[in-house]
């Protein structure tokens, strides 16, 4: 067993949320940071939802719920917040700038032995390992969104990370239920986005560039059985992460296709208030989103036919 058992989440967004969430669940004890105060109500109102899903779906009890919510604190304050930490997974957005920032104001606040992990989803570990003050004890732990039933972590090291290390972090993610599947070379995107992004870019693309409906770029790929297509795994994902790996690699790589994906999101989605599943609208409404509803991958009625062709041809 890990000696693992105190675990401080930076971050209180979609996934850090759900980390925070389902740690507590599987035993750990769970500080929730963020910056603001409105986040970490949000975060706390997901957490109502997790409990309903994991006593529907995952058998658990109301002694199991009563629990985890016994096990999960909150605070605005980081030295406090990390102060008995014996692990820290940073999810704060996939922003370097901001990573960089947050590590730097934590590396003199941790206790001597505590682990640090980012969660990036695209970045490296070597990116930020010297920012932690403690490169030795840093490495990369990225979890899949809707950890309970997505459970993998992808556990990468980086030059400087101990085996000691790697160790604890990939043992308390058999603890909490997580697959580990180790990265044996250092890749941006590790192996779930390095082929989940190019997925939901593309997708992005045929949308932006007025070539397909989100809805029937969903049904290309849910026909065959796929229980959710790309531009609803976009909602889950959260606008504001799409945003923010769109916008950096775009930049970085001068893809301009990319970049006005990027654009798209921000102009359609997060200049509205649309933020995805965690706000109840992105692509789809939710809880009741059109590709969940009976018919969504029916043949049509032939009467419908006029107003698909009428799509084809110019006004």
């Amino acid at each position: 067993m890990s000696t693992l058992r105190n675990l401080t989440v930076l971050g209180s967004g979609v996934l850090g949320g759900q980390i925070a969430w389902h740690s507590a669940f599987q035993g750990k004890t769970v500080v929730v940071y963020d910056i603001a105060v409105d986040a970490l109500a949000r975060c706390r109102l997901a957490h109502e939802q997790y409990a309903a899903l994991y006593v529907s779906n995952l058998g658990a009890g109301e002694a199991d719920v009563v629990a985890t919510r016994d096990r999960l604190t909150f605070a605005t304050d980081l030295a406090g917040a990390v102060a008995g930490a014996d692990l820290v997974i940073e999810a704060v957005p996939e922003v370097p700038d901001i990573k960089r920032a947050v590590y730097q104001e934590m590396a003199d606040l941790l206790p001597p032995h505590a682990l640090v992990a980012t969660n990036s989803s695209t970045l490296l570990p070597r990116d930020f390992a010297a920012d932690t003050g403690r490169p030795e004890k840093f490495c990369a732990l990225h979890f899949a969104n809707e950890i309970w039933s997505m459970n993998v972590a992808e556990l990468m090291a980086h030059p400087g990370a101990s085996r000691d290390t790697l160790t604890a972090v990939a043992e308390f993610a058999v603890e909490i239920r997580m697959v580990p599947i180790p990265v044996m070379k250092e890749q941006n995107g590790y192996i779930l986005n390095s082929w989940f992004v190019p997925l939901v870019n593309a997708a992005q693309s045929l949308v932006t560039n007025g070539v397909a409906t989100a809805e029937d770029v969903d049904r290309t790929f849910m026909i065959g059985g796929r229980p959710i297509g790309p531009m609803g795994l976009l909602d889950m994902v959260g606008m504001k992460t799409a945003f923010d790996v769109l916008h950096y690699w775009g930049t970085q790589t001068g893809d301009p296709q990319m970049g006005a994906n990027a654009a798209y999101i921000k102009e359609h989605f997060l200049d509205k208030g649309r933020l995805g599943l965690a706000t109840g609208k992105g692509y789809y409404e939710y809880p009741d989103p059109a590709y969940l509803r009976p018919g969504f991958l029916d043949v049509p009625d032939i009467a419908a036919v006029p107003n698909i062709v009428s799509r084809m041809l110019p006004l």
